[in-house]
């Protein structure tokens, strides 16, 4: 009787969910106080953010490009929400509003240059990085913005859940992502784009607005991940969520993600994240200085680059 192949995405989860288990075991031993509760909790509320940017990251690298600006587009996001909460007194829904549509405008800009212009997205996205962040502390004269309570509810463990609202968001964004990813015409097209953006256009199919569209969704989600951060932290900080974009690439290229375009998938991206925050909490716990734990951070992210790059030439060498 032949046996059915085992599909590559299970594969890949399991691969994924070994490494994340083993991390827990490891740092169990290592450390007695690391497997509580409240550690696994802590882990839950501290990583919604970098969620957020790791789904927004994951589609635009599908399609091929790379967004750096991240960051700097959630700290002008988180700067917008503050001003208008603290300087004019602005309702938590509206200044929410206007904060979403920040990191909505800083994707359409990366979008709109590097699509429509044909500038690689690295320089552009580099650019604006710089604008948002220069933004941000122009808006908050580079002084700590602090809001208080009408926004601390949304980072706040709720009753009986020990979740937050925020964690509970960034799980949706990670559903919602992967279905359009996996479900729809776009997401189908996105992943095409990735693959061969001539042959898509080749056939009759236009790229730009869906490329297009792609970065303004990853500025959504990092203006998402603004309003998640502030509400963490109480505050509005113009230098938060500096060097952002590096652990969201990482999360993503250790979930499977081909910096080449073409292959991501979201679910795994947020086990990527997992794994990176069960890492760096578990270094804590062994009293490692921050200036190691950058140094075995780091080494992750490069062996994940180069596991991509080893599994690609299996790819071509299986086609």
């Amino acid at each position: 009787m032949k046996k059915l192949p085992i599909p590559r995405s299970l594969l890949q989860y399991a691969g994924l969910l070994g490494v994340l288990l083993l991390l827990v075991v490891v740092f169990s031993l290592a450390s007695r106080n690391f497997l509580r509760a409240k550690t696994f909790t802590t882990i839950a509320n501290q990583i919604p953010d970098l969620t957020c940017v790791a789904v927004g990251m994951t589609l635009v690298l599908i399609i091929g490009g790379i967004d750096l600006s991240v960051g700097a587009v959630l700290a002008v996001s988180s700067a917008v929400l503050g001003v208008l909460m603290t300087d004019y007194q602005w309702s938590l829904e509206a200044a929410t509003g206007l904060c979403l549509l920040t990191g909505c405008l800083c994707g359409l800009f990366n979008g709109l240059v590097s699509v429509g212009m044909r500038v690689p997205s690295f320089i552009v996205t580099l650019g604006m990085l710089e604008i948002a962040r220069g933004g941000a502390k122009l808006l908050t004269g580079s002084q700590t913005k602090y809001i208080g309570r009408p926004i601390e509810a949304i980072g706040e463990p709720l009753a009986g859940l020990a979740v937050s609202p925020a964690f509970l968001l960034s799980v949706s964004a990670v559903v919602v992502a992967q279905f359009v990813l996996t479900r729809t015409v776009f997401g189908r097209y996105c992943l095409a784009i990735g693959s061969n953006a001539e042959a898509v256009r080749m056939s009759g199919i236009r790229v730009a607005p869906y490329s297009i569209s792609v970065f303004v969704i990853s500025g959504l989600l990092a203006g998402v991940a603004g309003l998640i951060q502030t509400s963490r932290l109480s505050s509005a900080d113009p230098n938060a969520a500096v060097g952002l974009e590096l652990p969201a690439i990482a999360a993503c290229v250790i979930g499977g993600t081909s910096l080449m375009g073409g292959r991501g998938n979201v679910v795994n991206s947020f086990l990527g994240v997992l794994i990176i925050r069960v890492l760096q909490t578990g270094l804590a716990h062994l009293g490692t200085t921050d200036a190691m734990k950058q140094v075995i951070t780091g080494g992750v992210i490069v062996a994940a680059v180069l596991f991509d790059a080893i599994r690609r030439c299996w790819d071509d060498a299986g086609e």
